[in-house]
């Protein structure tokens, strides 16, 4: 059940409880797409930085180690010691990243394994199924992520087909639901949104899968080639169109200045490998901007990453040890740059949520911009 507490123009203050507990929103979904955080962080650490949600691959987890297996140990949760909500992506997207190696059907989508080159079927059936095996508290419907830019006949098509998908999405895993050994009964069914950029199909598609009265909705397709502004005038246009009683997903996105973008044209949920991913590579976010951690200028700084950061990292290390830790090679050295980028986000959204209840999220927007520079 969602609520929403509050808004400020389209920017919404809400909570959403799903079993395995209440989470507030706006909220970043913290990124581990095989059932870990790449940068070697465990359940526990994403417990010490305040993530709220842990998102993990349904097509990633089917390949390996199998969604059968993970069901006879207990379900996700169990399976990596996490006992907060879950979200499962569909696969959708994955199977887009492996155009080379896919048919689409009506039925659903033959593709290869980018593991061992098996030949795999996958429709909303057998995606829920999945799903349904790992026990997430929140299911994504299994749909077409379209390239961009896509000819408009076929983005049309695509959608028509997605939302057939969706509406087997539905069914099957309500049928799920009902079986006396699933792990998860209390599991959700989020809807996903397409139509590229044409804003018509995006707001048409919208009406429709509205519609089933689901009880979340995404926004996909987006962050795959389009400008920001191209994104922004998409979400403004489905916005419209979303229920207001629901939470409201934008998959895939982003940087913290498309978060706070986002937030204010109405988005509740988001995830993205790039804070995890930059920190892997040395570039760090600070509340004055990003850093690369690897820059000599910093071989001798005893300051912390950050000053204003009380994550594990930044209480502890100084600057002068992180770099020498990427120029070593040490593995120590993505776990503590992840670690201080994932607390980032998690308390970028603290922020912007205490500023949705008690402050003015307008002048925390304009004073964002103001103070979030890339110096580097």
């Amino acid at each position: 059940m969602f609520i929403l507490k509050r808004t400020q123009g389209r920017a919404r203050l809400g909570s959403f409880e799903t079993p395995h507990g209440i989470v507030r929103t706006p909220l970043f979904m913290n990124v581990g797409t095989q059932a870990a955080i790449k940068g070697a962080l465990s359940s526990e650490d994403l417990e010490r930085i305040g993530c709220q949600v842990e998102l993990s691959n349904t097509y990633h987890l089917h390949i390996r180690p199998g969604d059968e297996l993970i069901r006879t140990l207990g379900g996700l949760h169990r399976f990596m010691d996490w006992n907060g909500p879950i979200l499962t992506d569909s696969g959708g997207f994955q199977i887009y990243s492996l155009s080379g190696l896919r048919k689409i059907s009506e039925d659903g989508v033959r593709f290869s394994s980018h593991v061992d080159g098996r030949h795999i079927f996958m429709g909303p059936e057998e995606s829920m199924r999945i799903q349904s095996n790992l026990g997430s508290d929140i299911a994504m419907a299994f749909d077409e992520c379209i390239e961009i830019p896509s000819e408009y006949g076929y983005v049309k098509k695509s959608c028509d087909r997605t939302y057939r998908w969706l509406v087997r999405c539905r069914d099957e895993l309500e049928r799920l639901k009902r079986e006396e050994e699933t792990v998860n009964p209390g599991q959700v069914l989020f809807g996903i949104n397409q139509g590229a950029t044409y804003k018509d199909l995006r707001c048409d598609h919208m009406d429709k899968i509205a519609e089933l009265d689901l009880p979340g909705y995404a926004i996909g397709g987006l962050a795959v080639g389009e400008t920001a502004e191209e994104m922004y005038d998409t979400i403004e246009c489905v916005e419209e169109h979303m229920p207001a009683g629901k939470p409201r997903y934008l998959m895939g996105v982003g940087t913290p200045l498309n978060i706070i973008e986002c937030v204010y044209r109405g988005i509740d949920f988001f995830d993205c490998v790039m804070p995890a991913r930059n920190g892997r590579h040395g570039r760090l976010y600070t509340w004055n901007g990003v850093i690369n951690i690897k820059n000599k200028k910093y071989e001798n700084d005893p300051l912390p990453v950050d000053p204003d950061c009380s994550c594990p990292v930044c209480k502890r290390y100084s600057r002068a040890y992180l770099r020498h830790l990427f120029k070593a090679e040490e593995m120590l050295a993505m776990r503590h740059a992840v670690m201080h980028n994932l607390y980032f986000y998690n308390e970028l959204m603290q922020k912007i949520r205490f500023e949705l209840e008690f402050g003015d999220y307008g002048k925390f927007r304009r004073d964002f911009y103001e103070k979030f520079s890339y110096p580097e």
